[in-house]
Protein backbone atom coordinates (compact mmCIF):
# COMPACT_ATOMS: atom_id res chain seq x y z
CA UNK A 1 0.00 0.00 0.00
CA UNK A 2 2.83 2.22 0.10
CA UNK A 3 3.13 4.87 -2.37
CA UNK A 4 6.92 3.24 -3.16
CA UNK A 5 9.25 1.04 -3.25
CA UNK A 6 12.49 0.77 -1.00
CA UNK A 7 14.58 -0.31 -3.71
CA UNK A 8 13.12 2.98 -5.70
CA UNK A 9 14.33 5.36 -3.29
CA UNK A 10 17.36 3.79 -2.55
CA UNK A 11 18.36 4.15 -5.93
CA UNK A 12 17.07 7.73 -5.68
CA UNK A 13 19.28 8.81 -2.82
CA UNK A 14 22.28 7.32 -4.62
CA UNK A 15 21.59 9.47 -7.79
CA UNK A 16 20.73 12.80 -5.86
CA UNK A 17 20.99 14.69 -3.08
CA UNK A 18 18.22 14.86 -0.55
CA UNK A 19 16.07 17.36 -0.97
CA UNK A 20 15.98 17.46 3.16
CA UNK A 21 19.29 16.85 4.82
CA UNK A 22 18.68 18.28 8.99
CA UNK A 23 21.80 17.73 11.19
CA UNK A 24 22.08 17.25 15.18
CA UNK A 25 18.90 19.37 14.69
CA UNK A 26 18.23 21.44 18.73
CA UNK A 27 15.46 23.28 19.59
CA UNK A 28 15.24 25.02 22.97
CA UNK A 29 12.36 26.83 24.33
CA UNK A 30 12.92 29.32 27.18
CA UNK A 31 10.64 28.94 29.73
CA UNK A 32 9.86 30.49 33.50
CA UNK A 33 11.55 27.76 34.91
CA UNK A 34 14.56 27.79 33.00
CA UNK A 35 15.42 26.09 29.42
CA UNK A 36 13.48 23.27 27.98
CA UNK A 37 15.12 21.35 25.42
CA UNK A 38 12.63 19.79 23.05
CA UNK A 39 14.45 18.37 20.17
CA UNK A 40 17.79 16.88 20.75
CA UNK A 41 20.61 16.08 18.12
CA UNK A 42 17.69 14.96 15.99
CA UNK A 43 19.08 13.96 11.87
CA UNK A 44 16.86 12.65 9.19
CA UNK A 45 16.74 13.25 5.68
CA UNK A 46 14.28 12.89 3.42
CA UNK A 47 14.41 12.18 -0.51
CA UNK A 48 12.69 13.81 -3.44
CA UNK A 49 9.18 11.92 -4.05
CA UNK A 50 9.95 9.94 -0.36
CA UNK A 51 7.01 9.89 2.60
CA UNK A 52 8.12 10.11 5.78
CA UNK A 53 6.50 8.86 9.00
CA UNK A 54 7.59 10.61 11.90
CA UNK A 55 5.62 8.76 15.23
CA UNK A 56 5.55 9.34 19.10
CA UNK A 57 2.99 10.60 21.99
CA UNK A 58 2.34 13.84 22.89
CA UNK A 59 5.65 16.06 23.64
CA UNK A 60 8.44 13.66 22.03
CA UNK A 61 8.98 16.75 19.25
CA UNK A 62 7.04 15.55 16.14
CA UNK A 63 5.78 18.89 15.76
CA UNK A 64 8.58 20.74 16.90
CA UNK A 65 11.40 19.09 14.60
CA UNK A 66 8.72 20.11 11.43
CA UNK A 67 8.21 23.68 12.99
CA UNK A 68 11.72 24.50 12.68
CA UNK A 69 12.24 23.01 9.66
CA UNK A 70 9.60 25.38 8.08
CA UNK A 71 10.97 27.90 10.31
CA UNK A 72 8.11 29.08 12.04
CA UNK A 73 8.54 28.28 16.21
CA UNK A 74 6.89 29.81 18.81
CA UNK A 75 8.88 33.36 19.90
CA UNK A 76 10.25 31.56 23.01
CA UNK A 77 11.94 28.94 20.72
CA UNK A 78 14.87 28.97 19.32
CA UNK A 79 17.38 26.59 17.07
CA UNK A 80 20.03 25.90 19.89
CA UNK A 81 22.49 23.48 17.60
CA UNK A 82 22.69 21.90 13.90
CA UNK A 83 21.61 22.42 10.23
CA UNK A 84 18.61 22.28 7.88
CA UNK A 85 19.63 22.26 4.96
CA UNK A 86 16.38 22.72 2.41
CA UNK A 87 17.21 21.97 -1.72
CA UNK A 88 20.87 23.15 -0.97
CA UNK A 89 19.57 25.99 1.40
CA UNK A 90 20.75 26.23 4.80
CA UNK A 91 16.95 27.32 6.64
CA UNK A 92 18.65 28.09 9.55
CA UNK A 93 20.68 30.76 8.49
CA UNK A 94 18.54 32.45 5.69
CA UNK A 95 17.25 35.70 6.73
CA UNK A 96 13.54 35.70 7.44
CA UNK A 97 12.30 37.59 4.26
CA UNK A 98 14.01 34.54 2.02
CA UNK A 99 12.34 31.58 4.37
CA UNK A 100 8.85 33.83 3.85
CA UNK A 101 9.30 33.68 0.02
CA UNK A 102 9.96 29.37 0.42
CA UNK A 103 6.87 29.36 2.52
CA UNK A 104 3.64 28.65 0.34
CA UNK A 105 5.88 28.03 -2.87
CA UNK A 106 8.73 25.15 -2.08
CA UNK A 107 7.50 23.89 1.67
CA UNK A 108 4.54 24.15 3.26
CA UNK A 109 2.07 22.55 5.51
CA UNK A 110 -0.89 20.69 6.56
CA UNK A 111 -1.81 21.93 10.06
CA UNK A 112 -3.70 19.71 12.60
CA UNK A 113 -6.76 21.31 13.26
CA UNK A 114 -8.43 23.01 9.68
CA UNK A 115 -10.85 24.98 11.20
CA UNK A 116 -7.90 27.34 13.52
CA UNK A 117 -6.00 27.18 10.37
CA UNK A 118 -8.62 28.96 8.32
CA UNK A 119 -9.44 32.75 8.80
CA UNK A 120 -12.98 32.11 10.16
CA UNK A 121 -14.34 35.64 9.14
CA UNK A 122 -12.74 35.07 5.29
CA UNK A 123 -14.38 33.05 2.15
CA UNK A 124 -12.49 30.10 1.52
CA UNK A 125 -11.90 30.99 -1.87
CA UNK A 126 -10.37 34.31 -1.00
CA UNK A 127 -8.06 32.58 1.39
CA UNK A 128 -6.91 30.87 -1.57
CA UNK A 129 -6.15 33.82 -3.16
CA UNK A 130 -4.13 35.27 -1.12
CA UNK A 131 -1.56 32.33 -1.04
CA UNK A 132 -1.84 32.72 -4.92
CA UNK A 133 -1.24 36.33 -5.08
CA UNK A 134 1.39 36.39 -2.28
CA UNK A 135 3.72 34.01 -4.15
CA UNK A 136 3.04 35.30 -7.49
CA UNK A 137 1.03 32.15 -9.27
CA UNK A 138 -1.79 34.67 -9.87
CA UNK A 139 -2.72 38.40 -10.50
CA UNK A 140 -5.94 39.68 -8.97
CA UNK A 141 -7.45 39.43 -12.35
CA UNK A 142 -7.19 35.64 -12.85
CA UNK A 143 -6.84 34.60 -9.19
CA UNK A 144 -10.42 33.55 -8.83
CA UNK A 145 -10.43 31.17 -12.07
CA UNK A 146 -6.62 30.21 -10.75
CA UNK A 147 -8.14 29.53 -6.89
CA UNK A 148 -11.44 27.01 -8.36
CA UNK A 149 -8.82 24.90 -10.42
CA UNK A 150 -7.40 24.33 -6.91
CA UNK A 151 -10.59 23.26 -5.40
CA UNK A 152 -11.15 21.30 -8.63
CA UNK A 153 -7.93 19.29 -7.98
CA UNK A 154 -8.51 18.60 -3.95
CA UNK A 155 -12.21 16.91 -5.30
CA UNK A 156 -13.80 19.94 -3.88
CA UNK A 157 -17.79 18.92 -4.81
CA UNK A 158 -19.51 21.96 -6.34
CA UNK A 159 -15.73 24.30 -6.27
CA UNK A 160 -17.67 27.28 -7.82
CA UNK A 161 -20.55 27.15 -4.89
CA UNK A 162 -17.70 26.61 -2.30
CA UNK A 163 -15.41 29.06 -3.34
CA UNK A 164 -17.93 31.75 -1.60
CA UNK A 165 -18.37 29.22 1.43
CA UNK A 166 -16.99 30.63 4.78
CA UNK A 167 -15.40 27.78 6.73
CA UNK A 168 -17.76 27.64 9.72
CA UNK A 169 -20.32 26.22 6.84
CA UNK A 170 -18.42 23.30 5.35
CA UNK A 171 -17.73 19.64 7.58
CA UNK A 172 -14.35 18.71 9.05
CA UNK A 173 -13.30 16.32 6.02
CA UNK A 174 -14.40 19.60 3.94
CA UNK A 175 -12.05 22.11 5.93
CA UNK A 176 -9.62 19.78 5.44
CA UNK A 177 -9.64 19.66 1.89
CA UNK A 178 -9.36 23.64 2.08
CA UNK A 179 -6.05 23.21 4.31
CA UNK A 180 -4.77 21.36 1.61
CA UNK A 181 -5.69 23.12 -1.26
CA UNK A 182 -3.72 26.01 0.41
CA UNK A 183 -0.86 23.90 1.27
CA UNK A 184 -0.57 22.43 -2.52
CA UNK A 185 -1.55 25.90 -4.10
CA UNK A 186 1.50 26.85 -5.01
CA UNK A 187 2.75 23.21 -5.72
CA UNK A 188 5.34 23.00 -3.57
CA UNK A 189 8.30 20.66 -3.24
CA UNK A 190 7.86 19.86 0.38
CA UNK A 191 4.73 19.04 2.44
CA UNK A 192 4.49 18.61 5.90
CA UNK A 193 1.82 17.01 6.88
CA UNK A 194 0.80 17.36 10.86
CA UNK A 195 -2.08 14.94 12.06
CA UNK A 196 -3.96 15.65 9.02
CA UNK A 197 -6.87 13.32 9.94
CA UNK A 198 -6.86 13.77 13.64
CA UNK A 199 -10.64 13.70 14.50
CA UNK A 200 -11.80 12.25 11.23
CA UNK A 201 -14.10 9.57 10.30
CA UNK A 202 -12.56 6.43 9.13
CA UNK A 203 -13.90 7.19 5.49
CA UNK A 204 -13.01 10.65 5.18
CA UNK A 205 -9.88 10.09 6.26
CA UNK A 206 -8.93 7.64 4.14
CA UNK A 207 -10.33 9.88 1.12
CA UNK A 208 -7.98 12.66 2.78
CA UNK A 209 -4.93 10.62 2.63
CA UNK A 210 -5.43 8.85 -0.51
CA UNK A 211 -5.59 12.53 -1.77
CA UNK A 212 -2.63 14.20 -0.44
CA UNK A 213 -0.85 10.54 -2.03
CA UNK A 214 -2.77 11.33 -5.15
CA UNK A 215 -1.63 15.21 -5.58
CA UNK A 216 2.50 14.06 -3.77
CA UNK A 217 2.55 11.30 -6.37
CA UNK A 218 1.59 13.63 -9.17
CA UNK A 219 3.96 16.36 -8.64
CA UNK A 220 6.75 14.11 -7.54
CA UNK A 221 6.95 16.01 -3.70
CA UNK A 222 8.38 14.58 -0.64
CA UNK A 223 5.60 14.83 2.48
CA UNK A 224 6.38 14.14 5.68
CA UNK A 225 3.10 13.17 7.79
CA UNK A 226 3.31 13.39 11.37
CA UNK A 227 0.93 10.77 13.11
CA UNK A 228 0.58 9.21 16.30
CA UNK A 229 -1.85 6.69 14.22
CA UNK A 230 0.78 3.66 13.91
CA UNK A 231 -1.92 2.40 10.87
CA UNK A 232 -1.33 5.43 8.95
CA UNK A 233 2.32 5.20 8.77
CA UNK A 234 2.22 2.00 7.84
CA UNK A 235 -0.43 2.55 5.16
CA UNK A 236 1.36 5.44 3.28
CA UNK A 237 4.90 6.03 4.55
CA UNK A 238 7.86 4.65 2.89
CA UNK A 239 10.11 4.99 6.12
CA UNK A 240 9.58 5.76 9.92
CA UNK A 241 11.37 8.12 11.85
CA UNK A 242 10.16 7.18 16.04
CA UNK A 243 10.69 9.89 18.89
CA UNK A 244 10.04 9.89 22.01
CA UNK A 245 11.86 12.96 24.49
CA UNK A 246 12.43 15.30 21.88
CA UNK A 247 15.23 12.11 20.56
CA UNK A 248 15.03 9.87 17.69
CA UNK A 249 14.85 6.22 18.92
CA UNK A 250 14.27 4.16 15.77
CA UNK A 251 14.29 4.95 12.03
CA UNK A 252 13.54 2.23 9.76
CA UNK A 253 12.06 0.84 6.25
CA UNK A 254 8.20 1.33 6.94
CA UNK A 255 7.62 -2.45 6.78
CA UNK A 256 10.42 -3.36 8.88
CA UNK A 257 9.45 -1.77 11.34
CA UNK A 258 6.35 -2.33 12.23
CA UNK A 259 7.23 -6.36 11.45
CA UNK A 260 10.61 -6.07 13.77
CA UNK A 261 10.57 -2.91 15.96
CA UNK A 262 14.09 -2.78 17.60
CA UNK A 263 13.77 -0.37 20.32
CA UNK A 264 11.57 -0.69 23.58
CA UNK A 265 9.99 2.46 22.98
CA UNK A 266 8.49 1.55 19.54
CA UNK A 267 7.38 -2.22 20.77
CA UNK A 268 5.67 0.13 23.86
CA UNK A 269 3.41 2.19 20.63
CA UNK A 270 2.86 -1.15 18.71
CA UNK A 271 1.57 -3.10 21.74
CA UNK A 272 -0.95 -0.42 22.36
CA UNK A 273 -2.03 0.03 18.87
CA UNK A 274 -6.14 -1.75 19.17
CA UNK A 275 -6.25 -4.31 16.38
CA UNK A 276 -8.37 -7.10 15.64
CA UNK A 277 -7.57 -10.32 18.17
CA UNK A 278 -6.26 -8.72 21.29
CA UNK A 279 -7.91 -7.60 24.72
CA UNK A 280 -7.86 -4.16 26.13
CA UNK A 281 -5.54 -5.77 28.77
CA UNK A 282 -3.33 -6.60 25.95
CA UNK A 283 -2.95 -2.93 25.22
CA UNK A 284 -1.10 -1.84 28.37
CA UNK A 285 2.60 -1.98 28.76
CA UNK A 286 3.98 -4.99 29.41
CA UNK A 287 5.53 -3.15 32.70
CA UNK A 288 2.33 -1.89 33.74
CA UNK A 289 1.38 -2.51 37.51
CA UNK A 290 -2.15 -5.09 37.33
CA UNK A 291 -5.15 -3.57 37.78
CA UNK A 292 -6.44 -3.74 41.27
CA UNK A 293 -9.02 -6.66 41.65
CA UNK A 294 -12.60 -4.78 41.89
CA UNK A 295 -15.24 -6.48 43.79
CA UNK A 296 -17.50 -6.98 40.38
CA UNK A 297 -21.16 -6.76 42.43
CA UNK A 298 -23.69 -8.73 39.97
CA UNK A 299 -25.76 -5.71 37.82
CA UNK A 300 -29.10 -5.67 39.20
CA UNK A 301 -31.80 -6.30 36.73
CA UNK A 302 -28.64 -6.81 33.97
CA UNK A 303 -30.60 -7.74 30.46
CA UNK A 304 -32.93 -5.64 30.90
CA UNK A 305 -34.05 -2.51 29.15
CA UNK A 306 -32.66 0.28 30.68
CA UNK A 307 -33.22 2.77 27.89
CA UNK A 308 -36.01 2.75 25.21
CA UNK A 309 -35.83 4.71 22.09
CA UNK A 310 -38.40 4.40 19.68
CA UNK A 311 -39.02 6.10 15.89
CA UNK A 312 -36.31 9.42 16.82
CA UNK A 313 -36.38 12.08 15.05
CA UNK A 314 -35.06 15.33 15.36
CA UNK A 315 -35.70 18.10 12.20
CA UNK A 316 -33.98 21.80 11.66
CA UNK A 317 -35.59 24.16 9.36
CA UNK A 318 -33.63 25.29 6.69
CA UNK A 319 -34.70 28.45 3.66
CA UNK A 320 -33.93 27.84 0.26
CA UNK A 321 -30.92 30.08 -0.55
CA UNK A 322 -31.91 33.71 -1.50
CA UNK A 323 -29.72 35.56 -3.98
CA UNK A 324 -29.30 39.32 -5.98
CA UNK A 325 -30.46 42.23 -4.02
CA UNK A 326 -32.84 40.40 -1.62
CA UNK A 327 -29.86 38.56 -0.44
CA UNK A 328 -27.81 41.71 -0.38
CA UNK A 329 -30.45 43.05 2.55
CA UNK A 330 -30.89 39.92 4.00
CA UNK A 331 -34.24 39.22 2.92
CA UNK A 332 -35.31 35.58 3.52
CA UNK A 333 -36.01 33.18 1.60
CA UNK A 334 -38.78 31.04 1.06
CA UNK A 335 -38.81 27.92 3.66
CA UNK A 336 -37.73 24.85 2.19
CA UNK A 337 -38.08 21.09 3.46
CA UNK A 338 -36.25 20.61 7.15
CA UNK A 339 -33.64 18.95 7.09
CA UNK A 340 -33.73 15.77 8.94
CA UNK A 341 -30.59 15.35 11.08
CA UNK A 342 -31.98 11.90 12.64
CA UNK A 343 -34.30 9.83 10.92
CA UNK A 344 -36.70 7.15 12.64
CA UNK A 345 -34.46 5.14 14.69
CA UNK A 346 -35.39 2.72 17.45
CA UNK A 347 -32.90 0.81 19.90
CA UNK A 348 -32.35 -0.09 23.36
CA UNK A 349 -29.71 -0.15 25.94
CA UNK A 350 -29.89 -3.22 28.48
CA UNK A 351 -28.94 -2.96 32.38
CA UNK A 352 -24.35 -3.23 32.40
CA UNK A 353 -24.26 -2.97 28.26
CA UNK A 354 -22.04 -1.26 26.35
CA UNK A 355 -23.24 -0.58 23.05
CA UNK A 356 -21.46 1.47 20.42
CA UNK A 357 -22.85 4.01 17.94
CA UNK A 358 -20.36 4.41 14.74
CA UNK A 359 -20.61 6.32 11.71
CA UNK A 360 -19.65 8.89 9.37
CA UNK A 361 -19.53 12.64 10.69
CA UNK A 362 -22.93 13.85 10.13
CA UNK A 363 -24.44 10.40 10.21
CA UNK A 364 -26.20 11.68 13.23
CA UNK A 365 -24.42 10.25 16.31
CA UNK A 366 -23.88 13.44 17.60
CA UNK A 367 -27.28 14.80 17.47
CA UNK A 368 -28.60 11.11 18.88
CA UNK A 369 -25.93 11.86 22.28
CA UNK A 370 -27.37 15.02 22.47
CA UNK A 371 -31.10 14.15 22.64
CA UNK A 372 -30.69 11.05 24.99
CA UNK A 373 -28.67 13.36 27.27
CA UNK A 374 -31.99 15.67 27.05
CA UNK A 375 -29.42 18.74 26.13
CA UNK A 376 -31.54 18.80 22.60
CA UNK A 377 -35.56 18.40 22.06
CA UNK A 378 -36.28 15.81 19.28
CA UNK A 379 -38.89 16.25 16.49
CA UNK A 380 -40.69 13.38 17.27
CA UNK A 381 -40.61 9.69 18.96
CA UNK A 382 -40.30 8.66 22.19
CA UNK A 383 -36.96 8.39 24.76
CA UNK A 384 -37.82 6.51 27.57
CA UNK A 385 -35.59 5.49 30.33
CA UNK A 386 -36.23 2.82 33.34
CA UNK A 387 -39.85 3.42 32.09
CA UNK A 388 -40.14 7.37 32.40
CA UNK A 389 -41.06 8.86 29.13
CA UNK A 390 -37.36 11.58 29.27
CA UNK A 391 -38.50 13.13 25.69
CA UNK A 392 -41.78 14.79 27.50
CA UNK A 393 -39.64 16.89 29.78
CA UNK A 394 -38.07 20.09 27.91
CA UNK A 395 -34.79 20.22 27.52
CA UNK A 396 -34.80 23.48 29.47
CA UNK A 397 -36.11 22.02 32.53
CA UNK A 398 -34.24 18.52 32.24
CA UNK A 399 -31.29 19.84 34.00
CA UNK A 400 -32.94 20.48 37.41
CA UNK A 401 -35.20 17.14 37.27
CA UNK A 402 -34.33 14.35 39.57
CA UNK A 403 -33.43 12.48 36.71
CA UNK A 404 -30.35 14.44 35.53
CA UNK A 405 -28.30 12.45 37.79
CA UNK A 406 -28.97 9.11 36.00
CA UNK A 407 -27.57 9.90 32.52
CA UNK A 408 -24.02 11.71 32.56
CA UNK A 409 -21.72 12.47 29.16
CA UNK A 410 -17.80 12.26 29.23
CA UNK A 411 -17.02 14.89 26.43
CA UNK A 412 -14.32 14.17 23.36
CA UNK A 413 -12.00 17.00 24.42
CA UNK A 414 -10.84 16.50 28.09
CA UNK A 415 -9.23 20.01 27.45
CA UNK A 416 -11.99 21.98 25.71
CA UNK A 417 -14.30 19.83 28.67
CA UNK A 418 -12.84 21.67 31.80
CA UNK A 419 -13.11 24.61 32.98
CA UNK A 420 -9.85 26.52 33.10
CA UNK A 421 -10.45 28.27 35.99
CA UNK A 422 -11.77 25.29 38.31
CA UNK A 423 -9.37 22.78 40.03
CA UNK A 424 -9.35 19.09 38.90
CA UNK A 425 -11.20 18.54 42.57
CA UNK A 426 -13.66 21.74 42.01
CA UNK A 427 -14.33 20.41 38.53
CA UNK A 428 -15.00 16.73 40.10
CA UNK A 429 -16.87 18.58 42.92
CA UNK A 430 -19.20 20.38 40.36
CA UNK A 431 -21.90 17.79 39.64
CA UNK A 432 -21.88 17.05 43.26
CA UNK A 433 -22.76 20.58 44.33
CA UNK A 434 -25.21 21.13 41.23
CA UNK A 435 -27.68 18.10 42.01
CA UNK A 436 -27.79 18.59 45.62
CA UNK A 437 -25.89 15.84 46.90
CA UNK A 438 -25.67 17.44 50.14
CA UNK A 439 -21.61 17.19 50.39
CA UNK A 440 -19.63 20.46 51.51
CA UNK A 441 -16.52 20.78 53.43
CA UNK A 442 -14.60 17.83 54.48
CA UNK A 443 -16.94 15.41 53.44
CA UNK A 444 -16.97 16.91 49.53
CA UNK A 445 -13.56 16.42 49.53
CA UNK A 446 -13.20 12.82 51.03
CA UNK A 447 -16.06 12.29 48.31
CA UNK A 448 -13.52 13.50 45.28
CA UNK A 449 -10.61 12.10 46.50
CA UNK A 450 -12.56 8.69 46.62
CA UNK A 451 -13.36 9.18 43.02
CA UNK A 452 -10.10 10.18 41.84
CA UNK A 453 -8.66 7.32 43.72
CA UNK A 454 -11.30 5.45 41.57
CA UNK A 455 -10.13 7.15 38.35
CA UNK A 456 -6.47 6.29 39.05
CA UNK A 457 -5.49 10.26 39.41
CA UNK A 458 -3.32 10.82 42.33
CA UNK A 459 -4.56 12.87 44.73
CA UNK A 460 -1.77 15.66 44.97
CA UNK A 461 -2.99 16.71 41.56
CA UNK A 462 -6.41 17.46 42.83
CA UNK A 463 -5.57 21.08 43.61
CA UNK A 464 -3.67 21.51 39.82
CA UNK A 465 -5.47 23.43 36.70
CA UNK A 466 -6.15 22.00 33.55
CA UNK A 467 -3.36 23.43 31.83
CA UNK A 468 -0.73 21.72 34.46
CA UNK A 469 -2.37 18.61 34.16
CA UNK A 470 -1.21 16.15 30.97
CA UNK A 471 -3.66 14.59 28.59
CA UNK A 472 -4.60 11.24 30.22
CA UNK A 473 -4.79 13.31 33.74
CA UNK A 474 -7.71 15.33 32.11
CA UNK A 475 -9.54 12.80 30.60
CA UNK A 476 -9.33 11.23 34.10
CA UNK A 477 -10.79 14.02 35.67
CA UNK A 478 -13.71 13.85 33.38
CA UNK A 479 -14.50 10.87 33.53
CA UNK A 480 -14.45 10.99 37.81
CA UNK A 481 -16.74 14.34 36.85
CA UNK A 482 -19.25 12.21 35.03
CA UNK A 483 -19.55 9.34 37.61
CA UNK A 484 -19.57 11.34 40.47
CA UNK A 485 -24.18 11.25 40.99
CA UNK A 486 -23.19 7.82 40.77
CA UNK A 487 -24.79 7.65 37.19
CA UNK A 488 -26.72 4.00 35.39
CA UNK A 489 -25.75 5.32 31.79
CA UNK A 490 -22.75 7.13 30.80
CA UNK A 491 -22.65 8.65 27.12
CA UNK A 492 -18.58 8.46 25.89
CA UNK A 493 -18.45 10.69 22.90
CA UNK A 494 -15.22 9.91 21.60
CA UNK A 495 -13.37 10.18 24.97
CA UNK A 496 -10.02 9.18 23.38
CA UNK A 497 -9.94 10.43 20.06
CA UNK A 498 -7.30 13.33 21.38
CA UNK A 499 -4.89 10.75 23.36
CA UNK A 500 -1.78 9.12 22.85
CA UNK A 501 -2.45 5.29 22.13
CA UNK A 502 -0.57 4.54 25.03
CA UNK A 503 -2.87 6.86 27.47
CA UNK A 504 -5.71 5.73 25.44
CA UNK A 505 -4.60 2.19 26.49
CA UNK A 506 -4.86 3.03 30.17
CA UNK A 507 -8.22 4.57 29.59
CA UNK A 508 -9.86 2.11 27.85
CA UNK A 509 -8.72 -0.49 30.65
CA UNK A 510 -10.09 1.77 33.62
CA UNK A 511 -13.66 2.39 31.34
CA UNK A 512 -14.11 -0.97 31.28
CA UNK A 513 -12.97 -1.91 35.10
CA UNK A 514 -15.42 1.22 36.36
CA UNK A 515 -18.23 -0.28 34.29
CA UNK A 516 -17.82 -3.78 36.04
CA UNK A 517 -17.60 -2.40 39.29
CA UNK A 518 -20.10 0.38 39.17
CA UNK A 519 -22.42 -1.90 37.01
CA UNK A 520 -23.45 1.15 34.54
CA UNK A 521 -24.08 0.70 30.92
CA UNK A 522 -22.58 2.22 28.33
CA UNK A 523 -23.13 3.92 25.04
CA UNK A 524 -19.66 4.68 23.20
CA UNK A 525 -19.90 7.19 20.57
CA UNK A 526 -16.66 6.43 18.28
CA UNK A 527 -15.41 6.39 14.85
CA UNK A 528 -12.37 4.15 15.92
CA UNK A 529 -13.99 0.64 15.42
CA UNK A 530 -11.13 -1.22 16.74
CA UNK A 531 -11.56 0.51 19.90
CA UNK A 532 -15.56 -0.16 19.62
CA UNK A 533 -14.89 -3.92 18.97
CA UNK A 534 -12.97 -3.99 21.72
CA UNK A 535 -15.04 -2.42 24.50
CA UNK A 536 -18.64 -2.91 23.18
CA UNK A 537 -21.02 -5.70 23.27
CA UNK A 538 -23.27 -4.35 20.79
CA UNK A 539 -23.15 -2.00 17.93
CA UNK A 540 -25.09 0.28 15.77
CA UNK A 541 -23.92 1.70 12.40
CA UNK A 542 -25.72 4.59 11.53
CA UNK A 543 -25.63 7.04 7.92
CA UNK A 544 -27.63 9.78 7.22
CA UNK A 545 -29.27 9.69 10.40
CA UNK A 546 -30.65 6.14 9.59
CA UNK A 547 -29.50 2.97 11.31
CA UNK A 548 -28.16 0.74 8.45
CA UNK A 549 -27.02 -1.94 10.82
CA UNK A 550 -27.33 -3.61 14.50
CA UNK A 551 -26.26 -6.85 16.36
CA UNK A 552 -23.14 -8.23 18.53
CA UNK A 553 -20.47 -6.32 17.86
CA UNK A 554 -18.11 -9.38 16.80
CA UNK A 555 -21.15 -10.54 14.40
CA UNK A 556 -21.33 -7.17 12.85
CA UNK A 557 -17.22 -7.20 12.62
CA UNK A 558 -16.83 -10.17 11.22
CA UNK A 559 -19.58 -10.62 8.73
CA UNK A 560 -21.18 -7.58 8.41
CA UNK A 561 -24.69 -7.67 6.09
CA UNK A 562 -24.24 -3.70 4.72
CA UNK A 563 -22.10 -2.76 2.40
CA UNK A 564 -21.56 0.60 3.94
CA UNK A 565 -20.25 -1.64 6.98
CA UNK A 566 -18.27 -3.10 4.47
CA UNK A 567 -16.80 0.05 3.53
CA UNK A 568 -16.36 1.66 7.13
CA UNK A 569 -14.41 -1.16 8.10
CA UNK A 570 -12.27 -1.66 4.74
CA UNK A 571 -11.09 2.17 5.42
CA UNK A 572 -9.48 1.22 8.83
CA UNK A 573 -5.73 1.45 8.12
CA UNK A 574 -3.87 -1.73 10.04
CA UNK A 575 -0.03 -1.62 10.91
CA UNK A 576 1.10 -4.90 9.99
CA UNK A 577 2.08 -6.18 13.22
Amino acid sequence: MNMHTTADHAGANHMQPPLLDVRDLTVEFATRRGTVRAVEKVDLTLAKGETLGIVGESGSGKSVTSYAVMRILDRAGRIAEGSIGFAGIDIGKASESDVRALRGREMSMIFQNPRAALNPIRKVGKQIEDVLIEHVQAQPSDAKEKAIEVLKAVRIARPEERYHAYPFELSGGMCQRIVIALALACRPQLLIADEPTTGLDVTTQKAVMDLVVELTRERNMSTILITHDLGLAAAYCDRVMVMEKGKVVETANAEAIFRAPQHPYTRKLMRATPRKGVSLRDLLPEDAAPAAAAPTAPVKGAGEPLLVVENLVKEYPRQAPTGGLAGLFGIKGAVADPFRAVDGISFSVARGESLGLVGESGCGKSTTSMMLMRLLDPTSGRIEFKGEELSAIPAKRFAGSPWRSRIQLVFQDPTDSLNPRYTAARAIADPLLRMGSGLAGAALRAKVEDLARLVGLPVNLLDRFPHQLSGGQKARVGIARAIAPDPELVILDEPTAALDVSVQAVVLNLLQELKQRLGMSYIFVSHDLEVVRMLCDRVIVMRSGRIVEEGATEAVMAAPKAEYTRELLSSIPHPPL
